[in-house]
């Protein structure tokens, strides 16, 4: 059985993958474009206890996200924003806050793939030789290529995912196939390029 997608990517994950700085990913956090998270043991916000996954607010940790790498690499929260909600609680015991370091700040991996797709961000994700993949991606090329060589574009861009899916499970027995989401990456510049063509 093929294990399931993974749910959070670290900011050092995220960092390697985007091609990017740690300030970066602190500067679109702070403008909304994704949540930083850490995960919390219990600590009282006035009348309420919180614990859990909570969100982090990028500009109150700030010297953590120095450019030049000279910041520490743990910093205090004093402020929190509990899961699910929209509003920040003060935390007041312990007084002075709760540690975090940049080794526990996570991103939620729909949140990684959402801004990938939005900034169109397929060739900057690690690929190619000397990065390890349980899937065979050249495999799927070529099968994509004959495939449209053969019998053209399918009508949708989710037609052509769903092939290659099935092109995985059928040289898998189920077992390595990856997500739709992964798959589109890879296919949608041949997709946008191929449907510029026909216009």
């Amino acid at each position: 059985m093929a294990l399931p997608p993974r749910v959070f990517f670290s900011l050092h994950e995220t960092s390697a993958r985007w091609g990017c700085n740690i300030a970066d990913i602190a500067g679109w956090a702070e403008i909304g474009k994704f949540r930083i998270l850490t995960g919390i043991s219990p600590v009282r916000c006035g009348d309420e206890i919180v614990s859990g996954k909570v969100v982090l607010s990028p500009m109150e940790l700030l010297p953590l996200f120095r450019r030049c790498g000279t910041g520490p690499t743990e910093g205090n929260i004093r402020r929190i924003q509990p899961a699910g909600q929209d509003h920040w609680l003060l935390i007041t015991d312990p007084a002075g806050g709760i540690p975090v370091t940049i080794a526990d700040m996570l991103i939620l991996a729909e949140e990684v793939h959402a801004f990938e797709d939005e900034h169109d961000m397929v060739r900057r994700i690690a690929t190619g030789p000397g990065v390890s993949s349980p899937y065979d991606w050249d495999g799927m090329n070529v099968a994509l290529i004959q495939r449209i060589h053969d019998s053209g574009l399918p009508a949708t861009q989710s037609e052509l995912v769903a092939e290659m899916q099935d092109w995985f499970d059928e040289r898998s027995d189920g077992t390595k196939i990856p997500d739709s989401r992964s798959i589109r990456r890879r296919i949608t510049p041949v997709w946008k390029a191929l449907r510029r063509e026909e216009t």
